[in-house]
């Protein structure tokens, strides 16, 4: 019978200069693909399971999604960010996509911090639209650190009954 040798796979790459400032998902992505494969992400969904970075930093810009007179609004909240500089907003194949960049003020000299917990750097969130809407008439405003979304909803077709004749 043969011996079976217990591997054990490195956790985090090992080329501390070329990583990003926090590589904390690579890995978790990583050990999703060696249990998985692809099999995750080839299932048959509108637009797939995305990765953990994505599921976990989802939480990092919080929305409320409503529909009120015929418009989806979607309302995130990104306090202390420029919308003129630092929010990109698109929209492609029926998803939402809200990028923001929150930066750092480096004006603090010689801070003995007892607590840090303002959080710097790129924040992401996608959003899956409703199939009833309008993505050509979308628009956006920024105000008091909330980026409302209106989005136009369409009526939806009526179901059209088709007449059958015997040939």
């Amino acid at each position: 019978m043969a011996r079976l040798a217990k591997r054990h796979a490195p956790i985090a790459d090992e080329r501390p200069e070329g990583r990003e400032p926090v590589d904390v998902f690579g890995p978790v992505d990583r050990a999703f693909e060696r249990m998985f494969g692809t099999w995750l992400t080839s299932l048959p969904l509108r637009h797939g399971l995305g990765s953990a970075k994505q599921w976990l930093t989802e939480a990092f810009i919080p929305v409320d999604e409503f529909h009120k007179d015929g418009y989806l609004v979607i309302r995130a909240e990104l306090p202390g960010i420029d919308p003129d500089r630092d929010v990109e907003l698109t929209v492609t194949d029926g998803i939402l996509h809200m990028v923001a960049h929150r930066h750092e003020q480096t004006n603090v000299e010689d801070e003995h911090y007892v607590r840090q917990e303002m959080r710097y750097g790129s924040f992401e969130r996608r959003l899956t639209l409703p199939e009833d809407v309008d993505e050509t008439d979308i628009k956006a405003t920024y105000k008091d650190g909330i980026l409302e979304v209106v989005v136009p909803e369409v009526e939806p077709t009526e179901t059209k009954k088709i007449a059958i004749t015997k040939s």
